[in-house]
């Protein structure tokens, strides 16, 4: 097992989790990073004490280092901040950082760490071919932390190539209802997400989809798969958290409760195991599974993300850039639920073929300066 990890988005939901995860294992945590909650990067620091904490926003660093200057924790600022925390040599690092801010981090640990435990699913919809690529060449294993390819991965464990992947949904908050019935959804409302309790962007793209196409966009590229060959599948109970089906046949799947402290650990100990804090799975007192095709026609953000797997890496991006800027309008108020695809749709056409790091992010950049110039 690993001995030393860095932890980026340590003070988020996964982050949170993480840490319980180091604490529980005896692991040495040896870089932290986070956006700027400076009081739970404080008791993380002290905690830890690890060689650097970053925290991207500035004033907030500036907080924290006068928080800790009776510690050896060194304290860092800003973007570059939160990459010298991300080059920290370990054994391992998780990146749990929202959004394509957690590309560059990913860069920068691959040249730093023998394993990179990866919760920052837009590394690869934007970038994947890229980032995989520098993976390989600097010898770096790529271990999912997405519940989905976290059990797409340990299904695979010692089996062939499967013919098919089966990517579960929930379904979100509003599973079954009509467009003209989420006409009037609050952002309450897309928050109350029925099974998992995560950071408000992700929930938000659970509700309109948009969040099990961008994580086929990433099983992708972990496992090599062809877009037709991922069935999503809605499975409302969010038991079954993924299956591989071979060609004989035969249908693998991983089960357990609704806990992402289960594939966060099995990332830091694989291929062993060690003991949660998780209740058992008891299936008698679940009873029953649901499972349903999910409604591509209300929920359009998935047929989006379809749409641009097949245009390939350069329309994914352009997506993922769209979609965060049309999530980020939807809880601030300035747009409607149904807005988000529509917003989604109109900002991200127009592009097509592959994309390296460097130019994922100079569309991530125009698709960003397209949506300020049509707010006028």
């Amino acid at each position: 097992m690993l001995k030393t990890l860095t932890l980026l988005g340590s003070t988020g939901s996964i982050g949170k989790n993480a840490v319980k995860a180091a604490r529980r294992l005896g692991l040495e945590v040896r870089a932290l990073a986070a956006f700027r909650s400076v009081k739970e990067m404080e008791a993380e620091a002290r905690e830890f004490l690890p060689r650097v904490a970053a925290l991207y926003n500035e004033d907030a660093a500036r907080d924290l280092r006068t928080r800790l200057a009776d510690t050896s924790v060194k304290v860092v600022g800003g973007e570059e901040g939160v990459l010298e925390a991300a080059a920290t040599e370990a054994d391992c690092c998780l990146n749990a950082i929202v959004g394509v801010a957690g590309l560059r981090p990913t860069l920068a640990a691959l040249g730093a760490v023998k394993r990179l435990a990866l919760a920052n699913k837009e590394t690869l919809v934007c970038a994947g071919s890229g980032v995989l690529r520098a993976a390989r060449e600097r010898g770096v294993e790529i271990i999912p932390v997405d519940s989905e390819h976290s059990a797409i991965f340990q299904c695979l464990q010692g089996a062939p190539r499967p013919r098919r992947i089966i990517l579960t949904a929930s379904g979100g908050p509003f599973f079954g209802r009509t467009a003209e019935e989420l006409e009037g959804v609050t952002v309450t409302d897309a928050l109350a997400h029925p099974n998992w309790s995560m950071g408000a962007k992700i929930t938000v793209d659970s509700a309109t989809l948009m969040n099990k196409g961008l994580e086929m966009i990433e099983a992708m590229h972990l496992f090599g798969v062809k877009r037709e060959n991922i069935k999503i599948i809605v499975q409302r109970e969010s038991i079954i958290h993924s299956a591989v089906e071979f060609e004989d046949g035969a249908v693998v799947a991983q089960l357990g409760i609704p806990d992402m402290s289960i594939p966060i650990q099995y990332a830091f100990t694989y291929p062993g195991r060690a003991g949660t804090e998780t209740p058992p799975l008891e299936l008698e007192k679940i009873g029953s599974l649901s499972f349903s095709v999910p409604d591509r026609n209300t929920f359009k953000c998935l047929a989006l993300a379809e749409r641009a797997a097949d245009a390939g890496g350069a329309a994914c991006a352009a997506l993922n850039a769209a979609n965060e800027v049309a999530v980020g309008r939807f809880l601030a108020g300035d747009l409607s639920f149904p807005g988000i695809a529509e917003t989604v749709e109109r900002l991200s056409e127009g592009y097509s073929g592959d994309a390296s790091p460097e130019r994922a992010l100079e569309i991530d950049a125009e698709v960003r300066s397209r949506a300020a110039g049509s707010r006028g």
